[in-house]
């Protein structure tokens, strides 16, 4: 079959090739899904120079989530068949015409959505659902700043907060992408991120600030947010697509009464496995239900991989880059 493999970790995807390699075969509890669609994810861009938290043995088929249809089954899986179409998420191995998942993570594709959609929903939906149900408990009416909106992570939020019953503020540094998200997503109000939204924020909530900010961007953004959160706020660190990990006087959450917290859906499915399978069945549920909206703003052959990387790494992506192994 034929895959992008992270041969070595090195700068400018420089470690990467396409090769031709072995088509694996499922092991007790697997299963072989071709793959029709791969949802590129700044994790997958940082794994190519060893800069993510996850480090797999050199050398790896990067591809953290897929779509495709069920190719062969491994001993003792039970409850599906071969053709099948499903979605799945993994450490590993999206980026190639098949690979292998473990049963207990495949999920069946909702008939409505195509294959670039059920690929690109799992990771981003799950994040914003532990980020604002779990962890920040976000409730209907409260308003909730949502950066980087365009990305995966942050238009996940910005849909999930919508369909929580939330009052939404998208926020991005492009205004050609906030007129897309009015137009597809119509948030309550849009800021550009740019120096002084703390200024617009507070005039859209009345002065008071938003109740929930959902951050993956970090650094200045993260920074301005503590001067527009509510008291009582909760400012969820989600990531650090900015490059800059910032910090905090912790003068500023005593005195304005908010709090500061962390968000990792994986860890917090592992560390509470059932809230963790909750947390699944209740965004599923959603998708399926036709209550959430994935968005896939370009889906490009295995061939032009490096053009997929790249739309991420520019931030020119609306929502997520699609690999399509047998476009």
């Amino acid at each position: 079959m034929r895959a992008l493999v992270v041969e070595r970790l090195a700068a400018d995807y420089a470690g990467c090739a396409l090769k031709e390699i072995e088509t694996p075969r499922p092991g007790p509890g697997e299963v072989l899904v071709k793959v029709r669609a791969a949802a590129v994810n700044f994790p997958d861009l940082l794994m190519t120079r060893g800069e993510y938290q996850h480090k797999p043995p050199l050398p790896f088929v990067g591809g953290l989530e897929v779509a495709g249809e069920i190719e062969a089954l491994g001993q003792g899986v039970g409850g599906w068949r071969i053709g099948e179409a499903v979605a799945c998420g993994a450490r590993t191995g999206g980026f190639a015409e098949y690979t292998l998942a473990g049963a207990e993570a495949l999920r069946r594709k909702p008939e409505h959505l195509s294959w670039g959609q059920a690929a690109g929903c799992g990771s981003g939906y799950l994040t914003a659902y532990v980020a604002l149900v779990r962890r920040a408990t976000a409730q209907p009416g409260e308003w909730v700043l949502v950066h980087g909106a365009a990305g995966g992570m942050g238009l996940a939020a910005l849909d999930l907060a919508k369909a929580l019953g939330c009052r939404v503020i998208a926020a991005s540094a492009s205004e050609e992408k906030l007129a897309v998200l009015q137009a597809e997503y119509a948030p309550h109000a849009t800021v550009v991120s740019r120096p002084g939204f703390r200024e617009a924020v507070k005039a859209i909530t009345g002065g008071a600030g938003a109740d929930v900010i959902y951050d993956p961007v970090g650094g200045d953004v993260f920074d301005e947010s503590v001067r527009c959160i509510a008291f009582d706020g909760r400012l969820l660190v989600v990531g650090f697509t900015s490059g800059r990990i910032p910090s905090v006087s912790v003068n500023m959450p005593l005195i304005k009464g908010f709090s500061v917290v962390g968000v990792r859906a994986g860890e917090y499915g592992r560390r509470f496995p059932e809230q963790g399978r909750e947390n699944m069945e209740a965004v599923w549920g959603m998708i399926e239900a036709g209550r959430l909206h994935p968005r896939v703003h370009a889906e490009l052959p295995l061939e032009a991989w490096r053009e997929a990387f790249d739309l991420l790494a520019d931030r020119k992506v609306i929502g997520k880059a699609v690999i399509a192994p047998g476009a």
